[in-house]
């Protein structure tokens, strides 16, 4: 009886592993928010990061390169569905949650809504994964120090700070940029005599008055934070915003965009 029931669950066991019978999902892994799992599947790997990069493809144009809070969720298929089958489900249900579509090649497709992008990707070997960013404001945890900052002047006559982080279309300094600010003043402290220019700059999106005017606030909310709150003298620094007019990348790309929103410090 004992050796029966041994080689009934031996033969479950392997009738489980060839014809695809469902199987638990890999530990700590789960169903996303954007989508249900196709019936029978199960997760065979899984990855959460909070700030991470893909990219996805974009009907005639370079693939859409961003950066955010990155899910990606591979699922292995029952072997009783086709692959027609899993894409058709997957797509219309994007479809009818309200998704844009940006790509669609058959088995691999791109979709968003707001800031979230999803793609899908569908292959003839009982697998598909679904890769899930939503951008975020990611912070910027290395600054350049005191001693970086001092030499970029000596030697360019300018330095960018990054770190100087704010949020969009507003002037007010985020937390996130004491660490920047606390190495200004170091610098500034290392070398008494030193004046400087605080330059703000944005890219092209929007008007050319607002991104002026944004500037402008952005580079005195730097001054201003400098002055009280690390006591550099005023007389040792001028903001000055320059808007979009000194971009140092292409504006036709969310990458170049990026670059071109930043504080720099010019000597006097």
């Amino acid at each position: 009886m004992k050796k029966a029931l041994l080689l009934l669950a031996v033969a479950v066991e392997m009738s489980c592993a060839v014809g695809g019978w469902a199987q638990s999902d890999a530990a700590g892994c789960k169903d996303s928010p954007i989508l249900t799992r196709f019936p029978g599947s199960y997760i065979a790997v899984c990855s959460k990061k909070d700030d991470d990069a893909a990219d996805f493809p974009i009907t005639n144009k370079p693939k859409l390169h961003l950066e955010g809070t990155l899910e990606t969720i591979t699922y292995q298929y029952p072997r009783s569905a086709t692959l027609p089958q899993v894409v058709r489900n997957l797509n219309t249900a994007l479809h009818t949650a309200g998704y844009t579509f940006d790509f669609d090649s058959g088995s691999v497709f791109t979709a968003h809504m707001g800031k979230t992008y999803v793609l899908i990707q569908v292959d003839w070997g009982l697998t598909y994964s679904e890769t899930v960013l939503t951008q975020t404001a990611l912070t910027q945890d290395v600054v350049a120090s005191a001693a970086a900052l001092d030499s970029g002047l000596a030697a360019n006559g300018h330095m960018v700070v990054n770190g100087i982080l704010f949020d969009t279309a507003k002037a007010d300094l985020k937390p996130e940029s004491n660490a920047a600010l606390q190495q200004i003043s170091k610098m500034l402290k290392l070398d008494p005599k030193m004046k400087v220019y605080v330059v703000g700059h944005t890219d092209n999106v929007g008007g050319l008055a607002a991104n002026m005017d944004l500037s402008k606030r952005r580079s005195a909310a730097v001054v201003q934070e400098l002055t009280s709150q690390y006591g550099v003298a005023a007389d040792r620094l001028a903001p000055f915003g320059a808007g979009p007019y000194a971009p140092v990348a292409s504006n036709d790309t969310a990458d170049g965009r990026s670059l071109n929103r930043r504080v720099e410090l010019v000597k006097q």
